[in-house]
């Protein structure tokens, strides 16, 4: 099957994700943003050496740990089904600035897990993080008990906003002011207009 949508009146639309992508798209999305949420309301937790801060952060170490799994798949599939196509007609600029955020997305999705896993480490019993669900991941050796990347880690925090910020609010233009074809290629979205011949990433 052709990887464009072709109609008589209107022909080639844009170029699609395919289903997997879509999926791990959304789904990370989901994490992440409960992720942000769970983050900030232990950060503000007053109550410290609480079972229900502890509890909030067992939660906060293993949205962590999926997040990271679900980043190593994303890339894994991300190396065998490359993203379709910018349409021609987007400029050379907003292309460039398109990539530059998803490259800076993955690797954000990578260093915020593994930065909060440092931080952890060096208070970590027997060299084991512990999650929920009985669950656990091996500390990071070598880390001291007082260490600085807490601090790394809530920077990379507020950059992954700006990030979300940038991504979300250039698919919307594209979309709703511009009325461009680029948000069609993830679902929700749907093109409201034809669109000429695509142009490689």
């Amino acid at each position: 099957m052709s990887d464009y949508m072709v109609t008589e009146s209107s022909g080639p639309a844009a170029i699609r994700y395919r289903s997997i992508v879509i999926w791990i798209h959304w789904i990370t999305a989901a994490l992440l943003v409960t992720q942000v949420l769970v983050g900030f309301y232990f950060a503000d937790f007053t109550q410290r050496g609480t079972p229900a801060r502890a509890e909030m952060f067992a939660w906060h170490k293993t949205l962590g740990a999926v997040i990271l799994l679900l980043a190593f798949v994303r890339l894994g599939v991300r190396l065998v089904n490359p993203p379709p196509p910018y349409p021609q007609d987007v400029p050379r600029w907003e292309r460039a600035l398109a990539v530059w955020n998803h490259r800076i997305f993955y690797f954000m999705l990578i260093a915020l897990p593994l930065t909060g896993l440092l931080a952890v480490s060096g208070r970590a019993e027997d060299g084991w993080v512990a999650l929920k669900f009985g669950l656990s991941l091996p500390a990071i050796p070598g880390i001291p008990k007082e260490n600085e990347f807490g601090d790394v880690h809530e920077v990379l925090v507020y950059t992954t906003l700006a990030l979300i910020v940038i991504h979300v609010g250039a698919a919307l233009k594209n979309h709703f002011v511009d009325r461009g074809p680029v948000a069609d290629r993830m679902p929700p979205f749907r093109s409201s207009r034809p669109v000429g011949p695509p142009t490689q990433e």
